[in-house]
């Protein structure tokens, strides 16, 4: 990842999460940290399979309970606390129990995988597009 990526993805973040402490930090050349503050929250990878560019953002999530479809509203409000929004919905998919969906209002943003061998811990992963940085006004493609 460039300067100019990370400053792309870093407006973008702040943009859809509407959290300014919202910060993207360079790793490695395919890999960055997402920190909210001074609190890394997961991380960012690049996928250049299929000659379009996309990244993809991993979230850890482990609870005191179960992390599972019953415990939605806690999994909500535990994202909702980590970004500092309001706005952050998690809602269960059709005849699925072993993920669930996330929205931001209206706006689906990722998927949250239950993880059957860590029962208190789960996974919320969201694809970020070259085109949904174009779209949101960032410049150019990368």
């Amino acid at each position: 990842m460039d300067v100019q990526e990370v400053k792309k993805l870093d407006a973008y973040l702040k943009k859809l999460f509407g959290n300014q402490r919202l910060r993207v930090v360079p790793k490695k050349a395919d890999e960055a940290d997402v920190f909210v503050g001074e609190e890394r929250v997961g991380g960012l990878t690049v996928d250049d399979e299929d000659e379009e560019r996309s990244y993809n953002l991993e979230i850890k999530i482990t609870l005191g309970e179960a992390a599972n479809i019953k415990n939605l509203k806690t999994l909500e409000a535990y994202l909702r606390r980590k970004f500092d929004t309001e706005r952050i919905r998690v809602v269960a998919r059709p005849r699925k129990t072993d993920s669930a969906e996330v929205y931001i209002g209206e706006e689906y943003i990722g998927v949250l995988f239950f993880d059957e061998k860590e029962t208190r811990s789960c996974y919320f992963e969201m694809a970020i597009l070259a085109l949904d940085l174009e779209e949101a006004g960032l410049g150019r493609s990368i």
